[in-house]
C-alpha cells in the first residue's frame, strides 16, 4: 500500500570537462501536471526532453525545474580587426607627416578601441552533444531523487489518513449505537414534548399528533448517512490500496464524507449526536486537507 505526495524537492550537481552544473527540482500540490523550466540561454533545446521525462515518471502537481551552468576556461582568443587597423594607420601617418610627428608605434595602434577584438572560441557539436547527455543523465538522477521525496512524504501521508478514516469509522460506530436512536428513547422525548404542550392547554388532533410523531421520527434516522459513511470508508481503503495516483478521487470522496457529516449533523435530535456530528466535521475537514497533497 503506497500514495505519492505532490510535494518534494531534489538537487543534484555534474561536470564534465571544464562544465560544471547543478539542477533543481521543486514540487508542491497542484491540480493538474505544471511544469515550469528555467534552462539557461542556448540551452532550450533539452526543455522537450525535461518535458517528456517529467511527464513519464509524474500525474500532477507544480513542477519548477532550475538548470545553473557554468564553464571555467573561457577559452578566448584575440582577433584583429584588419580593415579598421589599416584605416587608422594610414590616418596616422597622414597626421604624423602634417605635424612631423616621430615614427608611429604598434603598441599605440593595437590599443586603440575596436582594432583587438576578444573571440571566444566556440563549443564543437560533438563537445554540445556529450555535454547534453551528461546533462539529461544527471537530471535523470534528481527525477529519481524528487521521486523519493514524494514517495517519502507519501508513506507519512498515508499514516495520517489511514489513522482519520480509523477515527471516522469509530465516530460513526459511536453514532450507530447511540442510545438515543433507540425507538424507545425517541418516544420518550417526544411524549414528554407532548406532556409539557398539553399542560399548556394546547388543543390537539391525535391523528395529526401522531403524523407528526412519525414524520419526526424518519427525519431524524441517520441509518441512511451510516450506511454511506462506512461505505466511503471502504472506497477509501481500496484508493489507498491501488498504487495509482488517487488524489483526485479521494478528493471526491472527501466531499462526499462531509456531506454524509453535515446531513448527520442536522438530523441529529440529541445533542450527544450533534457532538458525534462536529467530531466528524472536524476529522474530515482535517482529512480534506491532506487529500489535497496527494498525487
Amino acid at each position: 500500500m503506497t500514495i505519492n505526495s505532490m510535494t518534494g524537492f531534489a538537487r543534484e550537481s555534474g561536470s564534465l570537462d571544464d562544465w560544471s552544473w547543478q539542477w533543481e527540482l521543486k514540487s508542491v500540490n497542484g491540480k493538474a501536471l505544471d511544469m515550469r523550466l528555467r534552462l539557461p540561454p542556448g540551452l532550450e533545446h533539452l526543455e522537450v526532453d525535461v518535458r517528456q521525462r517529467l511527464q513519464k515518471a509524474m500525474k500532477r502537481g507544480n513542477l519548477q525545474i532550475n538548470l545553473n551552468l557554468a564553464n571555467s576556461n573561457t577559452r578566448e582568443t584575440v582577433s584583429v580587426n584588419q580593415a579598421l587597423l589599416a584605416e587608422l594607420t594610414a590616418i596616422a601617418e597622414r597626421l604624423r607627416a602634417e605635424i612631423k610627428a616621430p615614427p608611429l608605434q604598434a603598441e599605440a595602434l593595437l590599443a586603440l578601441r575596436g582594432v583587438i577584438e576578444p573571440v571566444r572560441s566556440e563549443v564543437t557539436e560533438a563537445e554540445a552533444a556529450s555535454r547534453d547527455a551528461a546533462l539529461l543523465r544527471n537530471f535523470d538522477q534528481a527525477l529519481i531523487a524528487l521521486q523519493a521525496a514524494r514517495a517519502a512524504e507519501g508513506k507519512r501521508l498515508l499514516a495520517v489518513l489511514r489513522e482519520q478514516l480509523l477515527r471516522i469509522g469509530q465516530l460513526a460506530d459511536a453514532a450507530r449505537k447511540n442510545p438515543a436512536r433507540s425507538p424507545d428513547v425517541i418516544k420518550a422525548r417526544l411524549r414528554e414534548q407532548v406532556a409539557r404542550l398539553m399542560e399548556a392547554g394546547t388543543a390537539f388532533d391525535e391523528q395529526r399528533l401522531h403524523q407528526e410523531a412519525m414524520l419526526v421520527a424518519t427525519r431524524s434516522d441517520i441509518q441512511e448517512e451510516l450506511d454511506r459513511l462506512f461505505s466511503h470508508i471502504e472506497a477509501a481503503e481500496s484508493l489507498l490500496a491501488s498504487g495509482e495516483p488517487v488524489g483526485r478521487k479521494f478528493d471526491f470522496l472527501a466531499q462526499e464524507f462531509n456531506r454524509e457529516a453535515n446531513t448527520l449533523c442536522s438530523k441529529a435530535i440529541d445533542k450527544s449526536l450533534t457532538a458525534i456530528g462536529l467530531d466528524l466535521k472536524t476529522v474530515i475537514d482535517q482529512m480534506r486537507e491532506q487529500v489535497q497533497n496527494i498525487e
